[in-house]
């Protein structure tokens, strides 16, 4: 039995004293809403220096991504053009987002998605049909392209490594996708860089999951250690009696399971982390989800924390593109660390008309080894609605 306790790493707000100034939005029920926050009046040591790193690139645009580039054998780029094939594994919504960043750029996307009609399809350079967890099939898309990225992270990582080993460049690298596809090994990488995460453990078996219980109190998360995301592969169990139907619920023990303590958390924030193929970072502003009804309101001082703990857990990993790192701001006011998803994210569609840079030009530019462009808003605030259709709200977990 493996427990990790992070409580030493967490970040406290306590201090936390200016607001930032909002026009009240009552969302519907059944959307999520992301509330983005301008950062301009920041003043953390963080932002300034992530400022001076955007110095060169204050007058870039969604549209103004042609400058001559010149560093590397493998990156060709001159006013924009490049003979160089960015292969996505995935084709769906976010992989149709990059296609159209992608257009602005006169960059070459190739999609690998199972689907005949997917999204990405109508407006990628070329879609190759098949599945992009089998490894023949993925090695022969790999041929036809100069970068591999990924649209999604549930992906075939051996083939990814394999791919690795003979020369593909593939971004974010496959050491990262393996890490960030058992999301109980992302909880022990992040734990091990101190990146503060709710306190966890491994389980094997019910009595595995009763001394969870016994530690952690009641409520309890239990997770599935892959395939979990959208609120799938999570339940809760809110007492000794109700772990068993937890566990069935979650496909059993043979599936991989872990325990989390329960975060009595106020706010859920993300922050989009871009990285350079030259190890350079930018933070976007940082963003708040909302569930149900009710309106932004998140502090200066915790945006900064949460724009340090976003920048320090990227920092940890390995290749480029962009990240999501979804966070928790727990009621005595620390920050947590919930998750870390590998490419553009859904709380970063705001990005694509209230910054200078949308997250998928961002994508883009990381992978092919462009420099990276400005993330700042280019207005004071946004909102971005994600409406649930009937079977994703009975997917999600309510306790």
């Amino acid at each position: 039995m493996r427990m990790f306790h992070s409580t030493r790493a967490a970040i406290s707000s306590d201090a936390c004293t200016a607001a930032f100034g909002y026009r009240p939005l009552i969302p519907t029920p059944r959307s999520r809403v992301g509330f983005g926050f301008s950062m301009e009046q920041s003043s953390s040591p963080l932002f300034f220096k992530q400022r001076q790193r955007q110095q060169h690139y204050q007058q870039l645009t969604c549209q103004a991504s042609r400058e001559v580039i010149s560093t590397s054998k493998d990156v060709a780029l001159v006013h924009g053009v490049s003979e160089m094939i960015v292969g996505v594994l995935g084709g769906g919504q976010l992989g149709r987002m990059l296609c159209q960043a992608a257009s602005k750029m006169t960059i070459k996307v190739m999609v690998l998605d199972p689907l005949e009609n997917c999204r990405a399809s109508a407006l990628s350079y070329d879609h190759m049909v098949g599945s992009f967890d089998d490894s023949a099939t993925v090695e022969e898309f790999a041929k036809r392209c100069g970068v591999l990225t990924v649209e999604i992270e549930h992906v075939d990582v051996v083939t990814m490594e394999k791919l690795e080993q003979q020369g593909v460049n593939c971004q974010p690298k496959a050491s990262t996708i393996r890490i960030i596809q058992d999301k109980y090994l992302q909880k022990v990488h992040f734990s091990q860089h101190n990146i503060p995460l709710p306190e966890f453990m491994q389980i094997n078996d019910l009595e595995g999951a009763k001394r969870a219980g016994e530690l952690f109190g009641y409520p309890l998360m239990i997770k599935s250690t892959s395939l979990a995301y959208d609120g799938r592969g999570i339940a809760a169990a809110k007492s000794e009696e109700e772990l068993s139907s937890a566990v069935d619920a979650l496909g059993g023990f043979d599936r991989g399971l872990y325990v989390e303590k329960w975060a009595s958390f106020v706010k859920e924030l993300a922050v989009i982390v871009a990285r350079g193929r030259d190890i350079s970072i930018l933070c976007y502003p940082v963003v708040e989800i909302v569930h149900s009804q009710g309106t932004a309101n998140v502090k200066w001082k915790i945006r900064e924390c949460a724009t340090e703990v976003a920048y320090k857990a990227v920092s940890s990993l390995q290749g480029a593109g962009v990240f999501a790192v979804e966070l928790f701001v727990t009621r005595d006011g620390q920050i947590l660390l919930n998750e870390v998803a590998p490419r553009p994210h859904n709380s970063g569609h705001h990005t694509i008309g209230s910054c200078y840079t949308s997250q998928f030009e961002q994508h883009l530019r990381a992978v092919v080894g462009l420099p990276l462009g400005d993330p700042s808003m280019n207005t004071p605030a946004a909102v971005k609605y994600n409406i649930l259709d009937e079977d994703e709200v009975e997917s999600m977990i309510s306790v």
